[in-house]
């Protein structure tokens, strides 16, 4: 996969995740749900810790806001860090599995951390039935480094089911099914985990080189 491919791949998922970012944040306010089918719903809202809203000051004893700029500046270096392994891997002409895989994962990153760095700075409150938000209003929300990551993609297969009796300890309680809220970068990311892990002696092959440098290696008992 060439580095002109690997690239137009990034630019259109970071094109589409950020249209639908910046739709929803102007278009609904905080917690609206809009229904598509009964297992697939737009509910907006937004994120400011890592996955699942795990936040830094939940397990360490500093501020929310020291927190979320430390989880920024994290995810700064993993972007940089990702985006190198996808130009190493396009370099070395790595398996196009690999390629596609990186590719993904640097989109889904980067598509994020462009909400964590300048959204805080861009856009004013999102308010739970209260007016829509607006970009560039004089009244932005925080500051470069403290936005918050815009999820809107639910799917609630199973909705308000009761596990039954007999189940232990969950018995009687309702669950629901799949519950996270999550957007295109987050998708992308984990399209890019699972081809890694499902593919992942396709991924990680050999090259044409390496195995020509392998069959020239002595083996090991030999003279």
């Amino acid at each position: 996969m060439s580095l002109k491919k690997s690239i137009l791949l990034v630019l259109i998922i970071l094109v589409i995740d950020q249209i639908s970012k910046i739709y929803v944040k102007t278009h609904f306010t905080y917690n609206e749900t809009l229904e598509v089918f009964s297992w697939f719903k737009f509910v907006f809202i937004e994120n400011s810790g890592a996955a699942w809203g795990t936040k830094l000051s939940d397990f360490l004893p500093i501020s929310e806001e020291t927190g979320k700029l430390i989880l920024t500046v994290f995810r700064l270096f993993a972007v940089v860090g990702i985006g190198y392994w996808l130009y190493d891997t396009v370099r070395k002409n790595l398996s196009n599995t690999l390629a596609i895989a990186v590719s993904l994962i640097f989109a889904g990153a980067l598509g994020n951390i462009i909400d964590s760095v300048f959204y805080g700075m861009i856009f004013s409150e999102s308010l739970y039935g209260g007016e829509l938000a607006t970009a560039f209003s004089g009244e932005p929300y925080g500051s470069i480094f403290h936005g918050k990551v815009v999820d809107m993609l639910h799917f609630p297969f199973i909705e308000n089911a009761v596990w039954p009796e007999w189940v232990p300890y969950f018995g009687g309680n309702t669950f629901s099914f799949f519950e996270p809220v999550f957007n295109i970068a987050d998708m992308a990311i984990s399209t890019g985990v699972g081809i890694l892990l499902v593919f992942n002696k396709k991924a990680f092959a050999k090259t044409e080189e390496e195995e020509n440098i392998e069959a020239t290696e002595p083996q090991e008992g030999t003279v």
